[in-house]
């Protein structure tokens, strides 16, 4: 069974997100998209409602699990027995940040080989933080984020004005 790991942030997940899981899970015998601890990052929501809206989304492929994260990737990768990370690419500014990435993996564990993607055109400029700026301003973020995912922003963003 090939089974591979794609992990991110997904603060939230978009549809460029999306687009890459589905693609992947066809692929795959068997997909993990894995919510990752980035300290480097503030994320809007928790682990575990990242871990619940990625889960609602990707309900209708079968091969797809959820699960979350606070190692290394490729730590969890071998525990999975995963034999590769799939990473989205949108942009050459991405491309030289995942090659760091991807070689680090490979030093660190050889028989885990990273898979890059690119997302389709229409979601190439969409990332998280974009998604989070503009839902500040009551903007319709639906072509951009799955449906379960905008009602989900929409509600945090509200809760964290009144706040």
């Amino acid at each position: 069974m090939k089974i591979a790991v794609y992990p991110g942030t997904f603060d939230p997940i978009t549809m460029g997100h999306y687009d890459l899981i589905e693609r992947a899970a066809k692929l795959f015998d068997k997909l993990i998209v894995v919510v990752g601890d980035n300290t480097a990052k503030n994320p809007l929501f928790t682990a575990k409602e990242r871990v619940k809206m990625i889960k609602e989304a990707v309900i209708n492929i079968e091969n797809v699990e959820v699960d979350s994260t606070s190692g290394l990737m490729v730590d969890y990768a071998n525990l999975k027995k995963a034999s590769a990370l799939v990473r989205g690419v949108r942009a050459f500014s991405d491309f030289e940040y995942e090659l760091q990435m991807a070689l680090m993996n490979r030093r660190l564990n050889p028989e885990i080989e990273t898979i890059f993607l690119m997302p389709k055109n229409e979601y190439s400029f969409i990332n998280s933080s974009l998604i989070k700026g503009v839902s500040e301003f009551d903007t319709d973020i639906s072509p951009f984020v799955p449906k379960n995912v905008a009602i989900e922003l929409k509600k945090k963003i509200a809760q964290n004005k009144k706040s």
